[in-house]
């Protein structure tokens, strides 16, 4: 499934359960629900995202969480691996739309997702799979 597509892959948040092997693991209504690859989580579900590096995070790529600025507050990027800062002009996008981006790894990213939104806080997150 690719971002933009009309269905989710779980069509609500999520807490991520577990990562790595190149997926994830989180909760869904059945039990626990797992997905090979990258993922967006939005404020209305948990989306396969088609980045498989963070040289490929761009406007595109994050078109789904610009169209929902309304609803996000804060946006989480799990990198990879290894740390990395987000480009200035990515931050620039993301300060036109009023919402604070951090980028981080991917471990670090599902951690405070996880926390974020057992919050109640207005999250997403790109998390690009290890």
């Amino acid at each position: 499934m690719a971002a933009g597509s009309d269905t989710p892959h779980l069509p609500r948040p999520a807490i991520i359960e577990a990562y790595g092997q190149g997926g994830f693991r989180f909760a869904g209504n059945a039990g626990n629900l797992s997905h090979r690859g990258s993922l967006l989580c939005l404020p209305d579900g948990v989306w396969a995202w088609p980045v498989t590096h963070r040289e490929e995070v761009d406007g595109a790529s994050l078109a789904q969480v610009f169209t929902r600025n309304d609803a996000i507050d804060i946006f989480l990027l799990g990198a990879g691996k290894d740390p990395w800062p987000l480009p200035e002009h990515l931050r620039h996008r993301f300060q036109d739309y009023g919402i604070s981006a951090d980028a981080m790894t991917t471990g670090a990213a599902v951690s405070t997702w996880n926390i974020l939104l057992g919050e109640g806080r207005r999250v997403a997150a790109g998390l690009i799979a290890v």
